[in-house]
């Protein structure tokens, strides 16, 4: 039994070292990126009309961006929000957006 609980204890140490550096190794997001988690849900378990970026192309988000920004795509905030982004922190957030998994 003691042996069972060092045993434990050592894998429940190893897996918080491992999430830690996993942590670590993620790259920050890069400023507005968190005023899309507002809507845009980051897990795929969460049912929602509003499209998950998470993991989605980068290509694909700057694409629909710089369509709202321009008002060819139909929008009730996103022209706004869209708008309000430069286009190298548009294509900072989407590359971001991108490398995220779930």
């Amino acid at each position: 039994m003691r042996l069972a609980r060092a045993f434990l204890a050592t894998i429940g140490l190893a897996v918080i070292v491992l999430l830690a550096s996993v942590a670590a190794r993620a790259a920050p997001p890069p400023p507005g990126a968190a005023s899309c988690s507002g809507c845009h849900a980051s897990s795929a378990g969460v049912a929602t009309t509003v499209p998950r970026l998470a993991g989605r192309d980068a290509g694909e988000i700057v694409a629909a961006m710089q369509a709202f920004r321009a008002g060819k795509r139909p929008a009730t905030v996103m022209d706004r929000i869209a708008k309000g982004f430069s286009v190298e922190e548009t294509g900072a957030i989407a590359a971001w957006l991108a490398a995220q998994k779930n």
